[in-house]
């Protein structure tokens, strides 16, 4: 392969170029950024749940509940690790709604849908094997549903790419 082919090729995909790089695949780094992303909104969204369920709320406030705790999460999950490597926080800031905007937004649309259509999974009690297999399998497929946007996005050097280009975690 001649050099301008592989200069073409790590402009194309500055992620997949970076990865190779630092002998981690593509799709390995699109799972961890998965990973990552699934974890914070997995929390938030069992917390929301759980509060809401707990205080005999409506659906329309536990799912808003829900999701705000999910993007905190999300958020705080990215932001931590960066703030402790002693970057500033307007910069980390703008790194984490980067990174996990869409992921955990994807997450949440998938989650929320999945939880609405199964009969009775929102109404289940906090004791209910119905309510936790439901939000189990909603957060399993809501995880499947971001990968393959993450992936695209960390080839083309967005979403959680911007993160790794800054620390690794």
């Amino acid at each position: 392969m001649d050099h301008r082919h592989s200069l073409h090729a790590a402009k194309q995909a500055p992620a997949d170029a970076q990865a190779h790089a630092a002998g981690t695949s593509l799709n390995r780094l699109a799972f961890t950024a998965t990973a990552h992303c699934l974890s914070g909104c997995a929390i938030g969204e069992v917390l929301g749940l759980v509060i809401g369920t707990a205080l005999g709320w409506s659906t329309a406030p536990t799912i808003v509940l829900a999701v705000a705790l999910a993007f905190f999460f999300g958020y705080a999950f990215t932001i931590i690790p960066l703030l402790r490597a002693g970057l500033a926080f307007g910069a980390v800031l703008k790194l984490a709604l980067a990174a996990d905007t869409v992921s955990v937004t994807i997450m949440e649309i998938v989650d929320n849908a999945i939880m609405l259509v199964i009969p009775g999974a929102m109404d289940a009690g906090l004791d209910s094997l119905l309510f936790w297999g439901s939000l189990a399998f909603a957060l399993l497929v809501a995880g499947a549903a971001a990968f393959p946007v993450n992936r695209w996005l960390i080839a083309r050097g967005k979403g959680h790419a911007v993160i790794h280009e800054r620390h690794h975690h």
